[in-house]
């Protein structure tokens, strides 16, 4: 038997020529689905607000601190943290009660109640400063957002203030910063804007810690009163008004809008979660059940 490699010659027949066609056709059809566009894998929208609520998820602005693979992790152990406890939204002007281990303590544990004067920092070293006054007297404590001895972190008054520090506080009148440790906390209703506090403070008769009027307040009432026109004039030497102008400046200062969606959308999914998680326990601590009749 004799094989040959040339290709064999067939005549066409009428029914094998309807097959050719029919193949054909099919083949233009399934060419016309596959070069559909596929649809784009859709993007979480990352709610505005999110750059406020958790600005530790931000890294540091300056570039030589900078260090992605650290600022990787550091998001992932927050992330883990915020699993195993629930921290709040909260701003400068809230105020807060935070309860944390304590092996001197009587039950073995101490809260603290104060308005939120300051927050800074990113990442795991967050923290956040809490002052109250408490028999006359001035009282501060300094907490790190992340600390794994925090055992719980309550808002009592979700609110803002004027200004993004409260440190003038301290030359303030002691009824500005004085809380009631006994204080219930207030609900704010779902999808409500958070108010912003527009009381201005009076301050006391010089001396100062600090030279408040060179630093443009706006939740200070009697600056004024106390300073003199040499005052005046040595906080209109350091003034900088062209800063506000200079993008360089707000550019080093800042991280850029891009990176900020970027960070947040890789976060997004696990921080709506909590967040979710965190609504249905408050909707479960505000129902009461009916108690059972006779």
């Amino acid at each position: 038997v004799a094989f040959s490699t040339k290709p064999a010659e067939y005549a066409v027949t009428p029914a094998a020529d309807k097959e050719k066609a029919h193949r054909s056709v099919d083949v233009d059809t399934l060419s016309a689905k596959t070069s559909q566009p596929t649809p784009a894998t859709r993007k979480p929208i990352v709610p505005a607000n999110y750059r406020f609520i958790y600005p530790e998820f931000l890294p540091d602005p300056k570039i030589e601190w900078r260090n992605s693979v650290r600022e990787k992790l550091e998001r992932l152990d927050m992330l883990d943290r915020r699993r195993q406890i629930d921290l709040p939204e909260f701003y400068v002007g809230t105020i807060m009660a935070v309860t944390t281990s304590d092996p001197h303590a009587a039950g073995k544990s101490s809260r603290f109640v104060g308005i939120c004067i300051h927050r800074d920092r990113c990442g795991l070293r967050a923290q956040f400063v809490l002052r109250n006054v408490i028999e006359h007297q001035g009282m501060e404590v300094v907490y790190q957002l992340y600390d794994p001895t925090i055992q719980k972190v309550e808002v009592l008054r979700l609110e803002k203030r004027l200004d993004d520090s409260l440190f003038y506080l301290r030359d303030a009148l002691p009824e500005y910063s004085m809380v009631d440790e006994n204080m219930e906390p207030e609900q704010l209703e779902e999808g409500a804007p958070v108010p912003v506090n527009d009381i201005k403070v009076v301050l006391r008769p010089r001396p100062w810690l600090e030279r408040w009027e060179r630093q443009n307040l706006k939740g200070v009432a009697n600056i004024d009163e106390y300073i003199k026109e040499k005052h005046r004039q040595s906080a209109e030497k350091v003034q900088r008004p062209w800063e506000k102008y200079d993008v360089m400046k707000h550019y080093r200062s800042t991280i850029p809008e891009e990176e900020q969606k970027e960070i947040f959308a890789e976060m997004h999914t696990e921080l709506h979660s909590l967040e979710l998680h965190r609504q249905r326990n408050k909707r479960k601590r505000s129902f009461l059940n009916p108690k059972q009749l006779a």
